[in-house]
């Protein structure tokens, strides 16, 4: 006897259930009726939209992706690798890193799921990454689980193996990621909706419609005369002297205070558009009513740094260690972002930081060098430290330090 009915497994149904066939990334139920789709290219017309999506994509796809070589227990930058080539200068022959790395953002932040085919050589190692846009991938999962994704270019489709697929997932059941885009669709209605109503009111020159008053009855054909000889009195046009003749008067009607609260819910909408992305309202140009974490905006910004784009960047690099390179690569090379561009401080500020590193053997000169993209020089090598650094009961004593020239006396100072 089963345990539950089926009609209990159709009424709990979600994005975030197990199946399979087709993944679904969208939601199954809606909190408003007759809300419209969700359409990237109505969202991106949204500013608040754009400005996160080009926030948080550019700024992650400007950071330089390293790929380090993993020798007796240090790392170093392995430049002369495929690997590098690959992923720090050009993906494929027609992109940037940039570009790339922003057309995969743009599809994560919009729609949960980021795709791109991944080229191998002979040896299966990645030669080339080519970036597919979500709403044209289908993953399916079939009856003996393997993985397989549908790519749709106009009436042509591809199936790839999961092995040829570079696929990076937000939040979901770990098979595939939410549509953050169609979870806030009733967000996203309430943007538009102020949007169109903003847009009517002020293509009205900010005017509301008036009542044009006459002290007898008008036959249908007189109202309709009226109506459009004097329709630019209610459009707000100067263009003429309106003269107003048989005891006619014009009454304009004021703005109600829900149109004076237009401009306000635009706003709140702003904050409301950012915190589904994780933007503070800072960011997106407001300031009025918004609520900070810190006590500058130098704290928010660098709380927008630790919980928005640190965990990116893990799931960036987690899923391009996991299902780009192979086994053999995975064993010993490390690809990382290097976050120290973005949190890159004044010059002032980051000598002191090497020095103390350096004072204190943390780093060597060279290491703190090639942080200032500044050339090696010989014996930059090795660490160092303050020789003044000594235990308080040795300080005022005579110590033996040997030398060239033989046994050498200095005072602990």
């Amino acid at each position: 006897m089963a345990i539950f009915s089926t009609s209990w497994f159709k009424f709990g149904r979600s994005a975030i259930d197990n199946r399979y066939g087709k993944q679904v990334s969208v939601p199954f139920t809606s909190i408003a009726d007759d809300l419209p789709g969700a359409n990237i290219d109505s969202a991106l017309q949204i500013s608040a939209v754009w400005r996160s999506v080009e926030l948080i994509s550019k700024l992650v796809a400007t950071l330089p992706l390293m790929v380090y070589k993993n020798r007796a227990g240090r790392r170093e930058l392995f430049r002369d690798s495929m690997l590098w080539s690959l992923l720090h200068d050009s993906p494929n022959g027609r992109m940037t890193t940039s570009e790339f790395f922003t057309a995969i953002l743009l599809n994560l932040l919009l729609r949960g799921n980021a795709y791109a085919r991944i080229q191998r050589n002979e040896l299966g190692e990645p030669e080339a990454l080519w970036p597919m846009p979500a709403d044209q991938v289908e993953q399916a999962i079939l009856e003996d689980g393997t993985i397989v994704y549908q790519y749709r270019i106009d009436n042509d489709v591809a199936v790839l193996a999961a092995e040829n697929v570079w696929h990076v997932k937000e939040m979901g059941n770990g098979l595939t990621g939410l549509s953050r885009l169609d979870y806030m669709r009733s967000t996203m209605g309430e943007s538009i909706n102020s949007q169109r109503a903003a847009n009517k009111l002020f293509s009205n020159g900010g005017k509301p419609t008036g009542v044009l008053m006459v002290d007898h009855v008008l036959k249908p054909e007189q109202r309709l005369q009226l109506q459009q000889s004097f329709a630019e009195m209610a459009t707000g046009s100067t263009s003429r002297l309106f003269v107003l003749e048989a005891a006619m008067k014009y009454q304009q009607i004021n703005l109600t205070p829900e149109d004076m609260q237009l401009l306000t819910t635009r706003q709140f909408t702003v904050q409301e558009i950012g915190r589904w992305f994780g933007v503070p309202a800072i960011l997106l140009n407001q300031t009025e009513g918004t609520t900070t974490l810190g006590s500058s905006s130098a704290d928010i910004i660098e709380t927008f740094y630790k919980l928005t784009i640190r965990p990116l960047i893990i799931n960036l690099e987690q899923s391009l260690t996991k299902r780009v390179l192979t086994a053999k690569q995975r064993s010993n090379l490390t690809i990382e972002f290097s976050m120290e561009a973005l949190l890159r401080s004044s010059l002032k500020d980051r000598i002191e930081i090497y020095a103390k590193a350096v004072q204190n053997g943390i780093m060597s000169r060279n290491e703190a060098r090639q942080y200032e993209n500044d050339a090696p020089f010989e014996g930059g090598d090795v660490f160092t430290v303050q020789s003044n650094l000594l235990p308080v009961d040795m300080l005022g004593k005579t110590v033996q330090q040997g030398g060239s020239n033989g046994t050498q006396n200095a005072i602990a100072q």
